[in-house]
């Protein structure tokens, strides 16, 4: 038996590995198989780049929602893979150049949830219900939860990613794929992480662009992030500005800012913060989530090119990429590797 997995690992050396996609899920799974598999030749191919993908446009905070057709177990191994993932590097002395750091705070809720204690409550730290002294501050909010969780600044982390990507082997290739079967000749396995890209790239209609916009400002004096349990409003402090959003907007493929958005956005926040009204605008930006029911995350044998090739989807995380990118990453991996043990052994030569 060990003979046999030596053999396997002898002939990986010339399976060709595509990564399609940029984002955060798409450097997080490069990464993963480059380590694990470094006899593999991984090569990440994608139009645009950090700082020019939805991606950067990410708070960057970590939560999660419950998909309707994922068992629960699943979906809570995502987000406890990617916490703690990026838990880890909060705590090292790499965090600075990841742009990962710890973030306390509260969620506030108008009325009191039905499920108070959602799948992600245990793995974050301290976890508990606010006091009615802490929901003093809220008029509008009757009921509230503390935490501490981790904030992951994409414009710094994808770059970091791209290092350690490149220290593994893996090499990069700026270009638009419009079809899988441009890759058909040049790899043996394709990992699709292209997002709202899948759209176009596999005909996946079931994922649809929803619209995010945000505000950078400058706040120091902010060190405590507050969300509203909808989702919708929020202020998240980060290492060197505050994200405050944002909109939701499904089947929206606007990229310009809104003004009326902005407006929104910025009474909404202040009815929360006030002393944001004293804080100096930055910028503002726009990114297109990819929405879907569910992250797709599985793999298929796709006729390209006169054969059958191995496609691993790993997209449609919604407004949850950051807080579920590793853990689907190393699921991914999984799939990677079963593509590889089924290999008939002239197809790794």
């Amino acid at each position: 038996m060990g003979s046999d997995r030596a053999a396997v690992v002898s002939r990986m050396k010339s399976v060709r590995v595509a990564v399609v996609g940029a984002g955060v899920v798409g450097f997080s799974t490069a990464v993963c198989i480059a380590e694990a598999l470094p006899s593999c030749s991984v090569t990440l191919l994608a139009e645009k780049f950090s700082p020019d993908t939805t991606s950067d446009v990410a708070a960057g905070i970590v939560f999660a929602t419950a998909f309707p057709d994922i068992p629960l177990e699943r979906q809570r191994r995502w987000f406890k893979d990617s916490f703690d993932h990026l838990l880890a590097l909060a705590q090292s002395e790499v965090a600075p150049e990841a742009g990962v750091i710890l973030s306390s705070g509260y969620q506030v809720f108008r009325e009191p949830p039905a499920d108070k204690k959602p799948l992600w409550s245990e793995f974050v730290i301290g976890f508990r219900e606010m006091s009615d002294l802490e929901l003093r501050r809220f008029p509008e909010h009757k009921f509230g939860q503390a935490m501490t969780t981790v904030k992951c600044e994409c414009s710094i982390y994808l770059p970091w990613l791209e290092k350690r990507f490149r220290k593994a082997g893996g090499k990069l290739e700026q270009r638009k794929v419009h079809s899988l079967h441009e890759l058909s000749s040049s790899y043996d396995i394709v990992v699709n992480c292209s997002g709202l890209g899948s759209r176009i790239l596999v005909g996946d209609i079931q994922v649809y662009p929803v619209r995010g916009q945000v505000f950078q400002v400058e706040a120091p004096w902010l060190t405590h992030f507050i969300r509203d349990g909808d989702g919708m409003t929020y202020v998240y402090p980060g290492t060197h500005s505050v994200t405050v959003g944002g909109t939701r907007q499904q089947g929206d493929w606007r990229l310009q800012v809104d003004r009326g958005d902005s407006e929104s956005i910025m009474e909404r926040c202040c009815r929360l913060e006030p002393s944001l009204r004293k804080a100096k605008v930055l910028s503002q930006r726009v990114g297109l989530r990819p929405g879907r029911r569910n992250p797709r995350v599985e793999r298929e044998v796709v006729q390209l090119g006169g054969r059958q090739v191995p496609v691993v989807h790993n997209y449609g995380h919604g407004g949850w990429g950051v807080s579920l990118a590793w853990g689907t990453a190393r699921d991914a991996l999984g799939l990677v590797q079963r593509c590889l043990e089924e290999m008939p052994p002239q197809a790794k030569l």
